[in-house]
């Protein structure tokens, strides 16, 4: 099952409602990121950080923040428009090494069926549903395209797996249909051609899906479209069991989880887990490829389950605690603990673009980049992560040490009651704006907000003899939608037309405007103006989709044309003079 597009799943392409591509996007940037929390990004060798429940400010974190996101995520438990995003979720938030969120909330098994004919969930007597726990245990659906990345990576890593090598070298049944050309780069980046999935639950034997596989001929040429596809992860399963000799749940178990200590982690949980594991669908024709009423403990994905349980593209059983564990890992370079499953390197080629070709598909080894539709907030050309179809869904920030888990239910008790990524995206936001930003000068900064749709415009009066403006600048926007403008009337601001400008050591900015990711720092501006008593104001502009962290303005300072300041905010008087339509003064 694909979370990105299936017809047969009657909802919209997940890439649908991606955004734009920075120019950034495509830069290796290894070791320390620019702006980073404290500590350093996932190229750092030194680092073993284990995890530790704490409080929002042990974590660097801003507490009310964190409380929003859950009072947040609770109202998708509700009617989202029609019926509720989730029966339940497991949300975990934590940054560095302290876990500062870790809350349940809804239902684990709330329903015993689905009545299509009255679009309604058949609710299990109150006895016998079962609540949400921290340690609720998920079917994780393509998050489980992770695991099978990072098994993919390790043995790149030892030799034994070449990322440029073609697939064929390693099964040459691969090649038939004029596939012979994919590589194992193509099928980690999603480049190989392939369409996004094939029905291989229709085929009863191991041997009939092979042929399918083998025979399957790709929908465009490798390297030419990125096109997610289920396929590119089970051929990768494929290789991993035939270099290894291994199949893919002994390789899960061995390198990964043994190692790092998730103990809730596998494929085929065993029955006694069933309690704890959170239900999914009422899987039946027509909405599902199979019948098999109301699923509980199996896999979800139809492939997956057609395939044993084990599969390269879903299959994955997990909870919240465990993937902060895998989360903490990759942040730290690779190790956790006296535990060392990648080399800081093979990290950072995960979390590298390898899709510069296809902007608005950012994607590493394995890991989704900068993707706002449901990192939100938190997105940057290095925010890893992955989302699965039941509701899953892992984000990594390198440049601020933070991580989200958010798994929910949200095929319980049929797919068609959820659509988009809304509780993802406003958790990001949150844990986003949780993580402090400090003014650059003084205890406060005009800071713009977070709010989508919205325009929001910080006016500086007229001041005769202004001939510069100076003051700092950050901002963290949707790239190529929410731009951050400099602008300038003549005529008491019935019309405005932009202001070039300067940042840092002499980019230039002809148009007045930035957006997109700026590394996270406070940039120095300065700007000639046009004219001596003209208006002046910073506008920031929001479309309806997805919003970055916002724009803070600091130390605005108007010079007359010998350099002295004619106005400056730190001045009581000057200060009340600004006008704040859409801004607030924050200290953080």
């Amino acid at each position: 099952m694909t979370e990105h597009a299936t017809a047969r799943d009657g909802v919209l392409s997940r890439r649908a409602f991606g955004g734009g591509v920075l120019a950034l996007g495509g830069a290796v940037m290894i070791g320390a990121v620019p702006g980073a929390a404290a500590a350093a990004g996932p190229g750092t060798a030194t680092r073993r950080t284990t995890l530790q429940r704490g409080s929002a400010e042990r974590a660097g974190l801003l507490p009310d923040h964190l409380d929003r996101l859950v009072t947040d995520a609770e109202t998708f438990l509700a009617p989202s428009p029609t019926h509720p995003w989730y029966a339940g979720a497991v949300l975990l938030a934590g940054r560095g090494g302290t876990v500062a969120l870790h809350r349940p909330i809804g239902s684990a098994v709330r329903y015993s069926a689905y009545d299509e004919k009255t679009d309604t969930g058949i609710e299990l007597p109150p006895g016998e549903q079962l609540p949400m726990t921290e340690d609720t245990v998920f079917d994780l659906a393509s998050v489980s395209k992770l695991f099978t990345s990072i098994l993919a990576v390790q043995q790149i890593e030892r030799g034994t797996l070449e990322l440029e090598a073609k697939v064929t070298a390693y099964l040459p049944e691969f090649g038939g249909g004029g596939k012979q050309d994919i590589t194992v780069r193509h099928l980690l980046t999603h480049t190989s051609g392939f369409r996004s999935w094939i029905p291989l639950y229709r085929e009863p034997t191991r041997e009939g899906k092979l042929r399918l596989l083998w025979n399957e001929v790709p929908a465009n040429a490798p390297g030419s479209t990125y096109l997610y596809s289920d396929l590119n992860l089970i051929s990768l399963q494929l290789i991993l069991e035939e270099i290894t000799g291994h199949g893919l749940e002994v390789l899960l178990h061995d390198e990964i989880t043994a190692p790092l200590g998730m103990h809730r982690t596998r494929f085929n949980p065993p029955l006694s887990w069933r309690p704890d594991i959170a239900a999914t669908e009422d899987a039946r024709r027509p909405w599902s490829g199979l019948d098999r009423g109301m699923v509980w403990g199996e896999v979800h994905d139809e492939n997956a389950y057609s395939l044993g349980g084990v599969a390269g593209h879903a299959g994955v059983f997990s909870r919240a605690w465990d993937l902060a564990i895998l989360a903490r890992t990759l942040l730290n370079g690779g190790a956790y603990g006296r535990a060392r499953i990648l080399s800081p390197e093979s990290v950072d080629l995960m979390f590298t673009d390898f899709n510069t070709a296809f902007p608005g598909d950012e994607h590493g080894l394995g890991f989704e980049l900068y993707q706002h539709w449901y990192m939100g907030a938190m997105a940057t050309p290095r925010t890893a992560g992955h989302t699965g179809f039941t509701g899953t869904s892992l984000v990594l920030d390198p440049t601020t040490d933070a991580f989200l888990i958010v798994l929910g239910n949200s095929v319980h008790p049929v797919r068609s009651w959820r659509s988009g990524s809304a509780p993802r995206v406003a958790a990001a936001n949150h844990l986003a704006r949780a993580v402090p930003v400090r003014p650059a000068r003084g205890r406060a900064a005009w800071f713009s907000g977070m709010a989508s749709a919205t325009t929001a415009t910080l006016t500086l009066p007229q001041v005769p003899g202004a001939a510069r403006l100076e003051c700092a600048l950050w901002w963290d926007t949707e790239p190529h939608a929410d731009p951050v403008a400099l602008e300038t009337s003549a005529d008491g601001g019935t019309t405005w037309r932009p202001v070039p400008f300067t940042t840092g050591g002499g980019t230039a900015h002809p148009t007045g405007t930035v957006g997109g990711w700026s590394g996270r720092v406070w940039h120095t501006v300065s700007a000639p103006l046009p004219g001596t008593d003209s208006l002046l104001r910073w506008r920031y502009t929001t479309d309806q989709r997805y919003v970055g962290r916002g724009v803070y303005v600091d130390g605005v300072r108007l010079l007359d044309a010998a350099g002295r300041p004619v106005f400056d905010e730190a001045r009581p008087a000057d200060g009340a003079r600004i006008e704040a339509n859409g801004w607030a003064r924050s200290a953080d």
